[in-house]
C-alpha cells in the first residue's frame, strides 16, 4: 500500500503533524491542507488515492467540502474519511449523507485510521483493476465489432454490413416515399493488373480506389466492397440527376489519379439505379437493377455510367 497519495485536511497543527508523521512512516505520501478551500484547490490540481477530512474547519464546514468533492467528476470516486470530535449518530448520518465513505470520531487511534485507510485503498485498487479490465473488454468488443463489419483490405464496410444498412435505409425510403440511388462500380480490366503486376499491385489499386470513392461521398452515404473489384454505394435522399453527378465525379477522379503500384491510368464502369421505381420494391431488385446497368456500361466500352 506504499506510494499512495493521501490528502489530509486538518486545521489543528499538532493533530495534523502527528497524523502526517504516522501515515508517512506507514509508507504513504501525505499532502496537508489546513482549510477547506486549500483542500479543494489541492484536490483539483493533484491526484489523490484517499482523503482524510476534518469536519470542523476555519473557513467552511467539512460536510460542505465533502459534498463538493463528491459532486465533482474528477474527485467523486476518491474514498473519503471524515474525522470529527462530534461523534453523535446524527452527525455521522449528516457526514455520510454528504458523501463520506466512512466516519471516525476524535480522538481516534492512529492504528485504526491506518487500518481503515488500508481497507479503502485495497478496495479502490480492486475497483480500478476491474474498471481497467472492463475498459479493455469494451475495446476488444469494439474491435471485434469493427472487424465483423469491415473489409480487411480496403477498410470499407463489407457486403454483410452493407446489406443490413441497405435494408434499413430502403425501408425508410419506401415508407416516406423519398428518393435513393444505388451505384455499383467495377474496375475496368482489373484482372490484367494482377496478371501483369502481381496481386500486391492489385490490392494497392483496390485500397486507393476505395479512398477515392470515400472522398467523393457525403457522410450520409454508405460505401462497401461488394466483392472482388466491385464496390457498391447507397446514396440516400438522392434523385437520379444528383446521383449522376456523383458518378461522373467518381469517373473523373479515378481516371486522373496516379496509382502508386500501377504505371498507367485506370478507369471504372458504373451502373446506377434509383427509387422510387415501379418495378423495384426490394433491396435485391434495386441492387440487381444497378448491376444490370453496370453490365451495359461494360458492354458499351467501359469508363462510363449507365442508368437502368
Amino acid at each position: 500500500m506504499s506510494n499512495h497519495k493521501i490528502l489530509l485536511v486538518e486545521d489543528d497543527k499538532l493533530q495534523a503533524r502527528t497524523t502526517k508523521e504516522y501515515l508517512e512512516k506507514a509508507g504513504y505520501e501525505i499532502v496537508w491542507a489546513e482549510n477547506g478551500m486549500s483542500a479543494i484547490k489541492s484536490a483539483k490540481t493533484q491526484p489523490f488515492d484517499l482523503i482524510v477530512l476534518d469536519l470542523v474547519l476555519p473557513d467552511m464546514g467539512g460536510n460542505e467540502v465533502c459534498r463538493w468533492l463528491k459532486n465533482t467528476k474528477d474527485t467523486k470516486d476518491i474514498p473519503l474519511i471524515i474525522l470529527s470530535a462530534k461523534g453523535t449518530t446524527k452527525e455521522k448520518v449528516v457526514g455520510l449523507e454528504a458523501g463520506a465513505d466512512d466516519y471516525l470520531p476524535k480522538p481516534y487511534d492512529p492504528s485504526e485510521l491506518k487500518a481503515r485507510i488500508y481497507g479503502f485503498l485495497k478496495t479502490k485498487i480492486l475497483q480500478d483493476e476491474l474498471k481497467k479490465k472492463n475498459q479493455q473488454l469494451e475495446e476488444v468488443l469494439s474491435q471485434m465489432e469493427t472487424l465483423a463489419m469491415t473489409d480487411q483490405l480496403t477498410g470499407l464496410f463489407n457486403r454483410r454490413y452493407f446489406i443490413s444498412v441497405f435494408e434499413k435505409e430502403f425501408s425508410r425510403t419506401m415508407r416516406y416515399k423519398h428518393s435513393a440511388s444505388c451505384l455499383i462500380i467495377d474496375i475496368d480490366h482489373f484482372k490484367s493488373i494482377n496478371d501483369q503486376y502481381g496481386h500486391h499491385a492489385g490490392d494497392q489499386v483496390l485500397i486507393e480506389i476505395s479512398q477515392i470513392i470515400t472522398h467523393c461521398l457525403r457522410e450520409s452515404d454508405t460505401v462497401a466492397r461488394w466483392g472482388g473489384e466491385e464496390f457498391i454505394i447507397l446514396l440516400p435522399e438522392t434523385i437520379k440527376e444528383n446521383a449522376l453527378q456523383v458518378a461522373s465525379r467518381l469517373l473523373t477522379s479515378v481516371s486522373t489519379f496516379s496509382f502508386s503500384a500501377f504505371p498507367r491510368q485506370l478507369t471504372v464502369s458504373i451502373g446506377l439505379a434509383c427509387i422510387p421505381a415501379p418495378d423495384i420494391d426490394t433491396t435485391e431488385k434495386l441492387a440487381a437493377a444497378a448491376d444490370s446497368a453496370l453490365y451495359k456500361a461494360k458492354t458499351k466500352g467501359r469508363n462510363r455510367v449507365e442508368v437502368t
